[in-house]
């Protein structure tokens, strides 16, 4: 089975000499899966193991593990491949949208075009139906000149800037950009665990609660349920002061392979609104005029093929456009659905964000504004603060050399400590 990703990515990030707790703060990840993560990849990178003289371990692993791994398992390079080979597919599939919008638009504007002159031509001989096709390559133009305050938009338009081409763009207006908060979970985990690091591995419940949900806004001090899953995850343990305040403290987050500054991190968790569209307004409004036309162009065209006969009578592409046409008027009808459908659910989806945000605030207000009892309660909790990093000084064994080195080594150490105190004793 392959590592886990989210843990090598730690590893590098801390500078491949880790202990549980750096890798559970840095990827917000439960302390027992840290643990066992870190051992599975020690094993298969040849990591070393360093024990401390509190019983404490460092992992220190070769920087070249993802070279390793990616030797070692079929997995991992098929992944890597896949990735690369799923980014082109999603590409061809984000542009594939605008490319059969034009498509669609060019056939139903020709079929106009062939009918009419057809048309026209068993009429009286005049091919004049062919100017008919003007308005529908240029509607997008007459949907822009048509708004009240088009000579504004113009400009905002000259000003905004767009990282998305035509085709690009016509995707984000019909589905968007993903989610914001994709990584909200692991944020907010990450966010949490910087906390207790921040404060040493002690901490009281309002200092988390800013992070967390479904708490709500009524303040009440007796009930801490909300703390079970950050105790779980973390391996924290509750402590009751005389007052009968609860505090919690977190010996696994208190150990660090390396001195680490205090991380600024945001007063509460803060969840990103759903926008739109990533596209500015003239690509979205262009997006949107190219849409209507479409759907109107589509409608013109079911009734110039009601009776069935005039297909039958040009063929060629009028006939190919006929066979399609129920897939032509889908799409068309989807184009203009679909992104008014998503406006509205995006409208009740940030209402519903808004509202925890504000609840997150709420903690966040209080905590700046501690009363007295809350100071009280966070003062007892610093009681049970420690910040222990782990040095190679303190190392009593390490799986890098032999272990009968490590003893001579150490018996050493011994022996010039004590030969230090019998000299600074006879100095006196």
């Amino acid at each position: 089975m392959a590592p886990n990703p989210t843990i090598m990515q730690a590893v590098e990030q801390l500078g491949y000499r880790v202990t549980v707790g750096d890798v559970a703060t840095q990827a917000g990840l439960n302390v027992m899966q840290a643990n066992q993560g870190l051992l599975a990849l020690a094993s298969d990178v040849g990591g070393h193991l360093q024990v401390s003289n509190t019983g404490d371990i460092v992992y220190l692993f070769p920087k070249n593990l993802r070279s390793i791994l990616r030797n070692k398992y079929l997995q991992l390079r098929l992944q890597e491949w896949w990735k690369k080979v799923w980014g082109v597919l999603f590409y061809l599939i984000r542009i594939s949208f605008g490319i059969f919008l034009i498509v669609s638009i060019a056939l139903i504007t020709i079929s106009i075009i062939l009918i009419i002159s057809a048309v026209n031509s068993d009429r009286d001989g005049d091919n004049r139906g062919v100017n008919f096709s003007g308005g529908f390559f240029f509607f997008p133009d007459l949907f822009w000149y048509l708004s009240p305050d088009y000579d504004t938009r113009q400009r905002e338009r000259r000003r905004e800037k767009s990282n998305l081409n035509f085709f690009e763009s016509v995707f984000s207006f019909l589905f968007g950009d993903g989610n914001p908060n994709n990584n909200l979970e692991e944020r907010r985990w990450q966010e949490i665990a910087t906390v207790i690091r921040n404060n040493q591995g002690a901490i009281v419940a309002e200092q988390i609660a800013p992070y967390l949900d479904n708490i709500g806004e009524g303040y009440t001090r007796e009930y801490e349920d909300y703390m079970l899953p950050v105790l779980t995850r973390f391996n924290g343990q509750p402590k009751v002061s005389p007052q009968g305040q609860i505090v919690y403290y977190f010996p696994e987050l208190q150990v660090s392979a390396a001195k680490k500054r205090r991380q600024s991190l945001s007063a509460y968790l803060k969840e990103l609104p759903w926008r739109f569209s990533a596209a500015n307004s003239g690509q979205i409004m262009l997006s949107a005029g190219l849409g209507i036309a479409n759907f109107v162009g589509a409608l013109v065209l079911l009734s110039l093929l009601r009776d069935g006969t005039v297909a039958a009578q040009i063929g060629g592409l009028v006939a190919f456009v006929q066979g399609i046409y129920w897939l032509l008027l889908a799409y068309g009808t989807g184009f203009l659905v679909v992104p008014l459908v998503r406006y509205f659910w995006i409208q009740w989806r940030n209402s519903k964000i808004a509202k925890r945000n504000r609840e997150r605030l709420f903690w966040a207000n209080l905590l700046a504004s501690a009363d007295a009892q809350l100071q009280q309660k966070i003062a007892y909790a610093q009681q049970f603060a420690a910040e222990k990093v782990l040095g190679n000084e303190d190392l009593v064994y390490s799986s890098e050399t032999d272990l009968l080195e490590q003893e001579i080594e150490h018996s050493q150490q011994i022996d010039a400590e004590w030969q230090k105190r019998l000299s600074r004793g006879s100095g006196e």
